[in-house]
């Protein structure tokens, strides 16, 4: 028992030893190793620093081209001659002429872009900028066939458009995952630059949820802070998180497939960064989980339904919104106003807060607010955790519905061309809305758009048409059965504004 007593201390003190002598060793040549050494070292002994899975997956390019080339389409655009601002859209004077190759000559104006197919039996997603004011859309897919396409709504707020053609068992691209897009992973750009179409160009995420400020600038008010506004119809902003990457986009990428190579569609390609109008290094996608929404709903409701916090904000990422507010923070909204009845309100958020975090994740910017809760209907509650007298505390909103904005804002011709001329989104009635308005047949107007049949004779959002051509409309198939039967040229359309006042308009569409 004693020698096993003395060989046991024995092998301790041996131990000892040696730890020691290794630790005096590694203190020694630790100061002499290069940091390429440290760097082998760190990761040999720490596997999971290095085990960063990306939803990239493999870096092989070809096979994610081959599967999304086919949905990505050519969008061809006509405008009349009258339908032009004279370069008033924000776009080109920020950016130029860089979103579509838009022409200005006499007569007809014509303008390109791309779109994405989402769903066999026609619909198309591209940017909101590529068809306002069409009036006619045609599609040429990337094995040659032609359609025409008619708008099934718009949301100038995320720059996104939904379309549809008439045809079935088309190719699609399959939605991914946009919160789970690492920066730096490799993404494919995929459109029709210059009219070249199917170009494929390749790159990485160069950062997320960016904001440049873009979308929504010639409706913003002023005000006294450099705020993100996202709150009010009357300081409403356009909802910014760009995905930013370094994959060639030129004239004519608007609209089209931002994918991962996994063949999946994380962001649809709107902006790039130039001076020239042409590509120089960044481009800007809108992420695919905040697209998914709104396309849902423009499908569903044929407009977008947006919950809103009620709050007005300075960015305390600009540091002379933070030096206007006098705040030394350098993330987070400082919240300057407060929107009576909001649910901000109703929460106990107060002017002065801070928001340092949305559902758990660091607000180091407005966007990521803005696309939080631009993913969210009303009624949707939202966690916010601000930063009140030094002391973090969590409030819970419920997401209050915009007021409705009561403005009117959103022919050899086709049904599909008199449609989009139009310039509105419907929405079948229901049975308590019949009764409301005392009708048997009907359509809620739930989108105007600007520069449409709609927009000129001021029939707002909420009126109800109930026929065309004197034909009982009560879908959108009704309608364009209906706006064929044209009379000497002329469009009948009757139905009721929102109080309940009847109206009988005749429009020339020759």
């Amino acid at each position: 028992m004693k020698k096993f007593g003395l060989t046991l201390l024995t092998a301790f003190a041996g131990g000892a030893l040696a730890l020691g002598a290794y630790k005096f060793a590694e203190n020694k040549y630790d100061q002499n190793m290069s940091i390429e050494d440290k760097q082998k070292v760190y990761f040999a002994s720490n596997p999971q620093a290095g085990n960063v899975v990306s939803s990239a997956g493999s870096v092989d390019l070809t096979q994610a081209a081959a599967e999304v080339t086919p949905a990505v389409v050519y969008i061809r655009t006509t405008y009349s001659s009258n339908s032009s601002d004279g370069g008033s859209d924000p776009f080109e004077q920020m950016f130029g002429q860089m979103f579509g190759q838009r022409m200005r000559p006499q007569g007809p104006q014509m303008a390109s872009g791309s779109g994405v197919i989402i769903s066999p039996d026609g619909y198309i997603v591209t940017n909101n900028h590529v068809v306002a004011k069409a009036e006619k859309i045609q599609i040429v897919t990337n094995d040659h066939h032609s359609y025409e396409a008619k708008v099934i709504g718009t949301d100038p707020n995320t720059d996104l458009a939904l379309i549809k053609v008439n045809a079935t068992n088309l190719p699609i691209v399959k939605l991914g995952n946009s919160d789970a897009v690492r920066v730096g992973e490799w993404v494919l750009a995929v459109g029709n630059p210059f009219k070249l179409n199917s170009t494929v160009t390749a790159g990485i995420v160069s950062a997320k949820g960016r904001s440049i400020g873009i979308i929504g600038r010639d409706e913003q008010e002023e005000s006294p802070f450099p705020v993100r506004q996202q709150e009010t119809p009357s300081l409403r902003k356009g909802i910014e998180s760009f995905i930013q990457t370094d994959a060639a986009i030129n004239p004519g990428n608007s609209g089209g497939a931002l994918v991962n190579t996994n063949g999946e569609l994380i962001g649809i390609n709107a902006a790039i960064a130039s001076h020239t109008g042409s590509y120089e290094g960044y481009g800007f996608a809108i992420p695919i989980n905040l697209a998914k929404k709104v396309l849902n709903d423009i499908k569903k409701y044929g407009a977008v339904k947006r919950g809103y916090v009620g709050i007005g904000f300075a960015d305390l990422s600009d540091p002379d919104a933070a030096k206007q507010v006098k705040s030394d923070k350098t993330n987070g909204l400082y919240v300057t106003s407060i929107v009576d009845g909001s649910g901000a309100e109703q929460a106990g958020i107060k002017e002065g807060d801070i928001i340092t975090k949305v559902e758990g994740n660091t607000v180091y910017e407005s966007s990521d607010l803005q696309e939080r809760v631009a993913r969210l209907q009303p009624g949707d509650k939202i966690n916010l955790t601000v930063l009140r007298n030094g002391s973090e505390k969590n409030f819970t909103v419920t997401l209050k519905a915009d007021a409705p904005a009561n403005k009117t804002a959103a022919v050899s011709k086709s049904a599909t061309e008199l449609y989009n001329k139009l310039g509105a989104s419907f929405q079948p009635l229901s049975a308590a809305q019949k009764a409301k308005f005392h009708v048997n047949s009907g359509v809620l107007v739930t989108q105007v758009r600007r520069g449409g049949v709609f927009d000129d004779t001021e029939i707002p959002v909420g009126s109800v048409i109930t026929s065309i051509n004197k034909q009982a409309v009560n879908s959108v198939e009704d309608i364009d059965k209906a706006i064929t039967n044209l009379r000497n040229g002329r469009l009948m359309i009757s139905g009721y504004y929102p109080d309940g006042g009847s109206f009988n308009n005749i429009f020339d569409v020759q």
